[in-house]
């Protein structure tokens, strides 16, 4: 019996660690977009930040079954500790230490989203902006901690969610004012306004 629940423990903590990864990067994504002052085409600005918000708030319930799960498989072997303080684990300690790190930084990021009205918006942005360090270590923890990292399906997972993010980047970039002067001066033939 003890080996059917470890492997129920294990797949569950696999999948959403698989979501939680999909999640955050939407989540990201439309955090990217929404900032970037310019409309998504059929979506207006509140219903790309309600979503954001929705997202995140879904990927917080994932994450916290990942993190329950793996620390509940007797045969991950993973305790609280590892779960809270970056690079104390056994079981590829800098790739956890990374799970850990976007852990951390995403309840800090959460947290503070929900006191925004109290801790104010300089604090709250301070804070926000540590997601920009929380998914790319999310995605290396995945990428060399999870046991699916080889598998196809997996690397195609990584491949979607590094693009999708680096195209949103794009994205937003392509619309501040530095970006259109330099491609107005890289352009020959351009008019200078």
């Amino acid at each position: 019996m003890a080996g059917v629940t470890t492997n129920a423990l294990w797949y569950v903590a696999r999948g959403t660690g698989v979501a939680m990864l999909v999640l955050f990067t939407t989540s990201l994504v439309l955090g990217i977009v929404t900032r970037g002052g310019r409309p998504l085409p059929g979506l207006p600005r509140f219903a790309v930040a309600g979503l954001h918000r929705n997202v995140s708030l879904l990927a917080l319930s994932f994450l916290a079954v990942h993190v329950t799960t793996i620390v509940s498989d007797h045969y991950a072997k993973t305790g609280w500790l590892a779960v809270v303080v970056p690079f104390t684990g056994h079981y590829r300690p800098l790739w956890v230490g990374l799970g850990t790190v976007a852990f951390d930084l995403f309840l800090a990021v959460i947290v503070t989203s929900l006191l925004r009205q109290r801790i104010g918006l300089r604090a709250y942005r301070a804070v926000h902006w540590a997601a920009y360090a929380a998914w790319p270590s999310a995605v290396l923890h995945g990428m060399f901690a999870g046991t699916d990292r080889t598998a196809t399906w997996m690397i195609m997972i990584d491949v979607v969610v590094i693009g999708s993010v680096a195209v949103a980047v794009v994205w937003r970039v392509s619309d501040s004012p530095r970006w259109q002067r330099a491609q107005r001066r890289s352009t020959p033939g351009a008019v200078a306004r």
